[in-house]
């Protein structure tokens, strides 16, 4: 290298941080498997779709934020160490499976029975606090996602990990929940064909009470075997 008087013989390529680089890609691992734990089709899918057909944008939305908070306890939990008491204890496990799979099966009785409006096909949307209290337990209820949140966080994170790196993957898992059912919801509330779907409401409240029915039995067929 050329010396030039008055400035540095530092090399102007940049330099990667030791310490910062294998974050970044650890991070970008962790962003790619909450993406697509995410976006895999399930009973939160139906709940905010659900909502969204029933009482437009706010309401789904606000299932999809309410999600994420279920999403972000577990994120948090598995962090510190305290979701193992759920995962490790067969008890806690089997008695959170059976109340997810109840409220999964209530759900589905309540599409099947839904009923139009009496002013046409639309089901009434109902109050925005049951969007976001299903949103939140359906989260909350699934001790799976603990098991999955651990699995995840078992290969990323060890005992030079600080506090504020386990913050940014805790809250990266929840941002991506967040973000993802936010998407599903503000798109399929768009006004050019919600209110198509919301004349059919009615038959997609059944068909997701079939949907939730048949995953509250799924649950059931794995916790009893």
């Amino acid at each position: 290298m050329i010396d030039v008087p008055g400035r540095s013989n530092r090399s102007l390529t940049p330099s990667r941080d030791p310490y910062t680089w294998p974050m970044l890609t650890t991070w970008l691992a962790v962003v790619a498997i909450c993406a697509l734990g995410a976006m895999s089709p399930g009973p939160t899918l139906a709940v905010v779709l659900r909502h969204t057909l029933r009482g437009g944008r706010a309401r789904g939305c606000t299932a999809a934020v309410a999600h994420s908070f279920g999403i972000g306890i577990y994120a948090l939990l598995a962090m510190s160490g305290l979701a193992v008491l759920i995962t490790a204890s067969p008890v806690v496990f089997r008695t959170f499976q059976w109340a997810g799979a109840a409220y999964l099966a209530w759900l589905g009785v309540k599409g099947l029975l839904a009923k139009p409006a009496e002013d046409g096909d639309m089901v009434p949307p109902g109050r925005i606090s049951n969007a976001a209290r299903d949103g939140f337990l359906v989260a909350f209820l699934n001790p799976k996602i603990a098991v999955f949140l651990i699995a995840l966080f078992s290969q990323v994170v060890g005992s030079d990990t600080t506090w504020l790196e386990r913050g940014v993957y805790a809250a990266t898992a929840w941002l991506i929940d967040m973000l993802w059912y936010l998407l599903v919801a503000w798109l399929f509330s768009s006004p050019r064909w919600l209110k198509g779907l919301q004349r059919n409401a009615v038959w997609f409240e059944r068909a997701f009470g079939v949907v939730l029915l048949a995953l509250a039995a799924r649950l059931v067929i794995e916790t009893l075997s």
